[in-house]
């Protein structure tokens, strides 16, 4: 997990643009989706983190956004509504 105040604008393109850095996240609501998502664009900077990979956002406790990710937000809605149980 990457902070965005921790780390200069010209060091996160160079992440971008080497795919280091494929997702944005709120750190405070642990919502993460596509960098191009426009309800990410308007998180405050002290609120956002990145992730080189959905797996690290997931093992982080971060949910997929509703808006850029929505086939994955269903997914991840259904699952907490209908848990899988081991028997």
């Amino acid at each position: 997990m990457i902070e965005h105040l921790k780390t200069s604008d010209s060091q996160l393109r160079a992440l971008i643009k080497r795919n280091k850095i494929q997702f944005g996240a709120n750190r405070n609501l642990k919502i993460y989706g596509k960098l191009s998502c426009k309800s990410g664009k308007r998180m405050k900077k002290e609120n956002r983190v990145f992730f080189g990979s959905e797996e690290d956002a997931i093992s982080h406790g971060y949910r997929p956004c509703g808006s850029c990710m929505r086939r994955e937000y269903l997914l991840w809605r259904n699952s907490i509504a209908h848990p899988i149980t081991h028997l």
